[in-house]
């Protein structure tokens, strides 16, 4: 009897071993999976590394904002006191980007001025008047210009056909508003004679029509600029605007 106890007893004890033994080596082996599975969670929590370009740097240039008050091109007004008259392969070129300082100018050009009046007897030679409408304008005739425009249709339409001042072909003296300053101009007799012969005596079109997204103005047939016969010649040969003639587009 005393016998058998022992054996139960004994046997008893290895089983629990055996169980001990068992669980805590499951125990072990499931303990990495449980440290995987925490590792997994801490990765996708952990945000990720965000990159934010310096100005100035690689990413995002730097950006001078203008100070004061501001003119109508978005410069400064002092921009206008210092800003130099820009020449491409010797051509005066103004526009919404190249500007002219305010006292830039005092009057038409005397080249261009008798080259207008010879083109004005040759229209009338062929039975057309061509009657100047506007020739220079100084830096503060075309703000109150500009202003009056923007007061009637608003800044948006005002700067389809009126230059910001400092920006103005006029203001170069080079420039002349002949015939009838209106669209219809271009469908007139003495519309078709300006835009064919306006070469021969050394002014453009300035503004010719289906050019607008290059100059920023509506078709105007009725302004002339004055380059000279050989590059007016050129330049109406080529059918480019003078943008595009000069390389800038």
């Amino acid at each position: 009897m005393k016998h058998s106890i022992r054996k139960g007893m004994l046997l008893s004890a290895l089983v629990g071993a055996f169980l001990f033994t068992s669980g805590c080596t499951a125990g072990m082996a499931q303990q990495p999976e449980h440290k995987q599975i925490a590792q997994q969670q801490e990765v996708k929590a952990a945000p990720e590394p965000t990159c934010t370009p310096e100005v100035g740097g690689k990413g995002i240039a730097a950006v001078e904002e203008p100070e004061g008050p501001l003119a109508p091109s978005g410069k400064s007004v002092d921009y206008y006191e210092t800003v130099e008259p820009t020449y491409v392969d010797g051509v005066l070129l103004v526009n919404k980007e190249y500007a002219l300082p305010r006292d830039y100018g005092d009057g038409e050009d005397p080249t261009a001025y008798q080259a207008l009046l010879k083109l004005q007897r040759a229209a009338r030679w062929a039975g057309y008047s061509m009657d100047l409408m506007s020739g220079y304008r100084s830096f503060e005739t075309q703000e109150e210009l500009y202003n009056d425009y923007v007061a009637v249709d608003g800044v948006e339409k005002a700067d389809t056909y009126s230059a910001w001042p400092g920006h103005s072909e006029h203001q170069t003296g080079l420039a002349f508003d002949v015939g009838w300053v209106d669209l219809q101009f271009a469908d007139t007799p003495a519309g078709r004679w300006l835009a064919n012969h306006a070469h021969e005596y050394g002014f453009i079109i300035r503004y010719p029509e289906g050019k607008e997204a290059i100059t920023g103005y509506q078709y105007e047939p009725w302004h002339i600029r004055y380059l000279g016969v050989e590059l007016a010649t050129k330049v109406h040969q080529s059918g480019l605007c003078l943008e595009e003639y000069l390389g800038l587009v």
